[in-house]
């Protein structure tokens, strides 16, 4: 019966070591993923107020147009540097904005090879399986014995 209780003893320790570096595991993956996903809300925050930057452009581009049309009766700005400066400020906008974008994309990937890598088997993994069925086909035989 001692042996038993001692078998059982170890198959616990076993058990709990294995619990525990799978609850580290687990706890590293949460943490990288928190990191991912902080990192991802700060550049899409950036995106968004670059949008409304982009809208605030239009609406200063429509007043212009607006009181162009209004008051001087020209539809015509081709020779308009205010306009044609709103214009170069939305397209350096846009373009602010597909980097921010391609931004989160490099944050994804990156993160996506740290969850490839730590969702690889360790041989301490693959060692502890086998044990655990291994002790606990003895535990069985013992019981069976008795």
């Amino acid at each position: 019966m001692s042996k038993l209780w001692d078998d059982l003893k170890d198959n616990m320790k076993d058990w709990s070591i294995t619990a525990v570096e799978k609850a580290e595991e687990m706890s590293k993956m949460a943490v990288a993923k928190t990191e991912e996903m902080t990192l991802i809300s700060k550049v899409k925050f950036e995106i968004h107020q670059l949008h409304r930057e982009i809208n605030k452009v239009y609406e200063n581009l429509g007043r212009l147009a607006f009181k162009h049309t209004k008051n001087e009766h020209t539809a015509s700005f081709s020779g308009n540097k205010e306009f044609f400066d709103f214009v170069n400020k939305i397209e350096d906008l846009k373009v602010k904005i597909k980097a921010k974008e391609k931004d989160i994309l490099e944050i994804k990937d990156k993160f996506e090879a740290y969850d490839i890598e730590q969702s690889k088997p360790t041989v301490m993994d693959s060692k502890n399986s086998s044990n655990d069925v291994s002790s606990s086909k003895n535990y069985v035989n013992q019981i069976s014995d008795n």
